[in-house]
């Protein structure tokens, strides 16, 4: 029996789902990049708050928050996720010979990443500012490039992984580590006191929507 190739889904979608998700992503985006932007009280506050607290835990629970900088910066690591993503791409290619499907998922994260760091140049958030910091980062704060690139990378491998029928035990372990994965970098930027929340759920947010307009295009080229 023939095998489809990974350039032939078993299960295709309609690109109607991926546009529809992309146009409500793109309103939740733009929503909270425009509170951000005009330094909406309320949501300054609420950031605040939640920083204010998750830093006092910070400094005092120091082996865990030592953890978290471990797995922030190098599991969780944009560089790690893009590294991954190439990784699969050249799978792609060696195996599969899915020169298309490799080369939308390198450009895919490429634009992933033009588009958040062109976000934080335009926005230029401050980061978090402590006398007693436990962690530091560089470039500014909306949205968060741990968030938004672990977002991109891991919904593209789910989107492909169920796209083309893996087995069913796979899929829900890729599933479950890239939930623990795209949750728990977010989680560990705020604990560190390198971001505010709505920086990590923005990221999430832009992260969603890249992944939605690439899923799209992709389908497009299949009709």
């Amino acid at each position: 029996m023939h095998s489809p190739t990974v350039d032939a889904p078993s299960r295709p979608q309609g690109p109607r789902t991926a546009l529809r998700s992309a146009g409500v992503l793109t309103v939740c985006s733009v929503l909270l990049l425009t509170l951000v932007a005009v330094r909406w009280h309320p949501l300054m506050s609420l950031d605040q708050d939640i920083a204010t607290t998750t830093h006092r835990w910070a400094v005092d629970e120091s082996g865990l928050t030592h953890a978290f900088r471990i797995l922030t910066d190098w599991v969780w690591d944009p560089w790690t996720m893009r590294l991954l993503c190439a990784v699969v791409a050249l799978w792609l290619m060696w195996r599969h010979r899915a020169w298309w499907t490799a080369l939308w998922l390198g450009f895919t994260c490429l634009l992933g990443t033009l588009l958040q760091q062109g976000l934080k140049a335009g926005v230029d958030r401050p980061r978090p500012v402590w006398p007693d910091p436990v962690d530091s980062a560089h470039y500014a704060a909306y949205p968060s490039g741990h968030a938004m690139t672990a977002t991109v990378v891991c919904g593209l491998l789910l989107w492909l992984l169920h796209h083309h029928g893996a087995d069913r035990r796979l899929f829900h372990t890729v599933l479950a580590l890239s939930l623990v994965s795209v949750v728990g970098v977010g989680l560990t930027r705020i604990w560190l006191g390198v971001h505010w929340t709505s920086d990590v759920v923005g990221g999430w947010l832009l992260g969603v929507l890249v992944v939605a307009v690439a899923v799209f295009v992709h389908e497009r080229r299949k009709t």
